[in-house]
């Protein structure tokens, strides 16, 4: 079997026992054929612990951060422990290789202020599309939702949504949460609700739908949000995961609860949620400079 039949069959494998996403499968296809173009003529079994080193060497040099390797190296040591039970391999080669360490990039989060910019009406030439724009908008921010877990939601969701006050949806590797939204959310959601079928197609049953009656695409949600923010004066490019980060530092900032915002972001670790603690504490910061008599220089 060649190295392009073994990584066919592993991607196979995720995609189907394990349920990776396309995404994900997409991302590790990029990097194991990465892989194995460094490694030439060699097969990967033949790979050593030495010759990874080098490949993270020679990327790393290419200008890959740290995060970007770190990332690479879970996909090869995957591959490689998948081989390890499908054929002779002993030892996994990237056992033991780190990848460097790159600076700790903050979220880039909104303030309160900006959210309050964005979320206002504008007085769209198109009602339906301000309708639907803002709903959209106002659940990304009450709810803290990935682009995709918005993208994906149906109208079944509005029952639960406008009633429960709250919305199912599927995460990475599938796993399902029930996040609270708010009520601002909710109404703007019932404002949509009541024009959606001016745009959508008859059998359409996406939420959030496109002037041509589908299921609106994750680019033209970026790009319906970026144009909001530029024509609400915001000096800086906006994109859905910044309303997602000033969901989870503001409800920090107000609660102090670690655990709860890991839930609702849908986080498998907290290590992961633990970067807005250092958002939290640039704001308590700037608190302290502005209010403490001893603070001023």
């Amino acid at each position: 079997m060649t190295a392009t039949a073994t990584v066919d069959e592993y991607l196979a494998e995720l995609a189907e026992q394990r349920r990776q996403s396309p995404h994900t499968i997409s991302n590790y296809r990029r990097d194991l054929t990465r892989l194995l173009a460094l490694a030439g003529d060699a097969r990967p079994g033949e790979l050593q612990v030495q010759q990874i080193r080098r490949f993270i060497a020679q990327l790393h040099a290419q200008g890959l951060s740290g995060r970007s390797l770190a990332r690479m190296l879970s996909a090869w040591r995957g591959y490689f422990g998948w081989l390890g039970q499908h054929s002779a391999l002993t030892a996994n080669p990237c056992d033991g290789v780190r990848p460097p360490k790159s600076p700790r990039r903050l979220p880039n989060a909104l303030s309160v202020d900006e959210d309050a910019a964005l979320l206002a009406p504008e007085g769209d030439d198109d009602p339906v599309l301000e309708a639907r724009d803002v709903a959209m908008f106002e659940l990304f921010y009450s709810s803290g939702l990935r682009l995709a877990e918005l993208a994906a939601l149906d109208c079944a969701a509005l029952e639960s949504l406008l009633v429960d006050g709250e919305v199912r949806v599927l995460g990475k590797r599938s796993k399902a949460r029930i996040v609270p939204v708010g009520s601002r959310a909710r109404e703007a959601l019932a404002a949509w609700q009541v024009l959606r079928a001016q745009l959508a197609a008859e059998d359409e049953c996406a939420l959030f739908v496109s002037q041509r009656g589908t299921r609106l695409s994750h680019l033209a949600i970026q790009d319906r949000l970026g144009r909001h923010a530029l024509r609400a004066g915001l000096p800086r490019h906006v994109h859905p995961h910044m309303l997602r980060h000033s969901f989870a530092s503001h409800v920090l900032q107000s609660s102090g609860d670690l655990r709860a915002v890991q839930e609702m972001l849908g986080h498998a670790s907290i290590a992961s949620t633990q970067v807005y603690t250092h958002l939290d504490f640039q704001h308590l910061a700037k608190v302290y400079d502005a209010a403490h008599p001893r603070a001023k220089r």
